[in-house]
């Protein structure tokens, strides 16, 4: 019986970095990639947040340290955690998390990373620090998924097509995750043929589909 909650594919989640200048014109692209990154990741749940830390830290460089200072990005997985750290060479400017109140903007960037994430920290590093933190993303592992009706509902396609039995990581005991890809992307292409031979145009199918999967 194929078992609708199982996770067959592991996600491969690869910690990246990027490098920048700390200037206020920069906030907007960092925002972006880290968008484009988490989509990739399947994390879209957690854009909003890391899109607030990553703000938040960068601003803390731009405003304590100094703008244009030479400052790095790295994002990774901690366990089902995601992990951003902002690194950069200001070692007499450290983070703190104070109560801001009236017009005070001191304290108000580390109160919102404060809010959004699980925890988060500065360490030190001989010529320069690390301020990181880290968001909740409901998942149970680094290589785990979204769950949901209709992940599970591909998952047991999937795994009639004969994927639970083929192509299966011994150490994580999942099927390769590009063998899933492929199946997927043929068991489209023969469900766009089944419409086609029962007189439905298949772009038409597919504009409802995108139209489906965005309001998802």
């Amino acid at each position: 019986m194929i078992n609708l909650g199982e996770c067959r594919f592991g996600v491969d989640r690869k910690a990246w970095d990027l490098e920048f200048l700390a200037e206020a014109e920069e906030l907007a692209g960092l925002r972006r990639v880290m968008r484009l990154h988490l989509e990739l990741w399947g994390l879209t749940g957690v854009v909003y947040a890391a899109q607030i830390c990553v703000t938040e830290l960068v601003a803390n460089v731009i405003r304590h340290v100094g703008p244009g200072t030479p400052s790095r990005l790295a994002v990774s997985m901690n366990g089902a955690r995601l992990r951003i750290e902002v690194h950069d060479p200001g070692l007499g400017a450290l983070p703190t998390l104070v109560r801001a109140t009236g017009e005070d903007e001191d304290g108000r960037g580390m109160a919102l990373v404060n809010g959004v994430a699980e925890r988060w920290g500065v360490v030190l590093r001989g010529d320069s620090k690390v301020t990181w933190c880290e968001l909740g993303t409901g998942l149970r592992s680094s290589s785990d998924h979204t769950d949901g009706p209709r992940v599970a509902k591909a998952e047991a396609l999937l795994g009639f097509c004969g994927l639970a039995s083929t192509q299966v990581d011994s150490q994580q005991g999942r099927v390769n995750l590009a063998v899933g890809k492929e199946t997927a992307i043929g068991l489209i292409a023969d469900l766009l043929h089944w419409l086609s031979a029962h007189g439905y145009d298949p772009d038409d199918a597919l504009e409802h589909a995108q139209m489906r999967f965005g309001e998802s």
